[in-house]
């Protein structure tokens, strides 16, 4: 069987992770903590980096950050994970929701301005598949308004957007850890923040609302709770795997976009023939070879097509059902203008395995087996 996903091991885990149990320091912001977040510092080129439980939790971070409060309403695709949504649900906001665009499956960033009301607080950019928004204009339109922009980068690590490395353009970044993908402790995440004025604000959060980090720089002779919060560290234990990982993350990194290419060069032949759409790439955008997907004629096709995979052991598996068109959407949100592309394309996107290290063999045994299918 070809698995969809296969998670990155290094092979220095178990070195790093025999470290801290010689060290007894298991809880966290202890010596890999602080290593993971100055080496991702100053890979990314961004002004502070907080590692944190999951990206769910950078998300959640970034919108007490940001004060949403109730009424407030924040822009975002309905083609994204839940969590993009729940984060600023759970402070009281209500989701608006953008039509995407069918050729990065990204926000139209067109289509944000008329979203934009009096209540707008946030706009959320979602770089789905480690593929850049068009953030040139988003921040634009965030500076014409007066409004955060928080990049849910949670698929975008070492993807960039002319030059810029996707999750630090906004006030604020999120990326994810997830076994899911390119760079993993398991579980983890980390809140990027590009604006000086937010980082002690952002140290009291994530320490449960003390001012904890002060105490241990020996500017408070004892801490106490000064502001709302949470559990927002991240484990020494996964702070040291993750450091591991991102010691190699240039290597993983061209090492998906060269299984990402020969699946393109691969496939082109099924697209020129107008049997199947594949991605693209704009050209203001470097992608991370997080996902490689098709996109099928329509839901009927998608779902013979991943049976027939199935039963020639290869799993492929479809994305998102949009937000808007969910019991929690309809209650937390709504959809601003025509639902032209989300739904529609939502229905045809087949996600191919994709994973560090992936051989040759496999890519070609995987395009072989669609083309059987089609040739049927």
């Amino acid at each position: 069987m070809i698995g969809f996903n296969l998670p990155l091991l290094t092979g220095r885990e178990q070195k790093y992770l025999k470290k801290v149990l010689k060290n007894k320091s298991l809880s966290g912001d202890y010596y890999f903590s602080q290593k993971c977040s100055l080496l991702l510092e100053k890979i990314l080129k961004c002004k502070k980096v907080m590692l944190v439980p999951s990206g769910t939790a950078a998300l959640e971070m970034a919108a007490i950050l940001a004060d949403i409060q109730r009424s407030d309403e924040v822009i975002m695709p309905s083609y994204t994970f839940t969590s993009t949504a729940n984060a600023f649900v759970l402070r009281g906001a209500k989701i608006v929701f953008v039509d995407i665009r069918p050729d990065t499956m990204n926000i139209d960033e067109n289509l944000i301005e008329k979203a934009i009301t009096k209540k707008t607080k946030v706009i959320v950019p979602v770089h789905y598949g480690g593929v850049g928004c068009d953030m040139e204009k988003i921040m634009d339109l965030a500076r014409q308004y007066h409004l955060f922009v928080v990049e849910d980068a949670a698929q975008a690590i070492a993807a960039s957007y002319k030059g810029r490395y996707l999750g630090t353009i906004g006030e604020m970044g999120c990326l994810s850890f997830h076994e899911s993908k390119n760079i993993t402790c398991g579980e983890g995440g980390a809140i990027l923040l590009n604006n000086p004025k937010l980082i002690e604000r952002a140290e009291i959060i994530r320490e449960k609302g003390t001012n904890r980090k002060k105490f241990f720089q020996g500017k408070v002779d004892k801490y106490t709770w000064v502001d709302i919060g949470a559990s927002y560290l991240l484990s020494e234990l996964n702070a040291a795997f993750l450091l591991a990982q991102l010691e190699r993350i240039a290597t993983v990194t061209r090492d998906r976009v060269r299984s990402w290419n020969m699946y393109h060069k691969l496939l082109k032949p099924l697209m020129d023939k107008g049997l199947i759409d594949l991605p693209k790439i704009p050209s203001k955008c470097e992608h991370n070879g997080h996902i490689f997907y098709i996109k099928t004629k329509n839901l009927k096709e998608r779902t013979r097509l991943i049976d027939y995979l199935k039963k020639h052991k290869i799993s492929a598996v479809f994305h998102y059902i949009p937000l808007h068109s969910s019991p929690a959407g309809k209650k937390f949100g709504r959809f601003s203008g025509r639902d032209l592309w989300t739904t529609k394309e939502s229905e045809r996107i087949l996600r191919l395995p994709m994973h560090y290290d992936m051989g040759e063999n496999d890519v070609k045994k995987i395009v072989k087996t669609i083309e059987r299918f089609y040739q049927k």
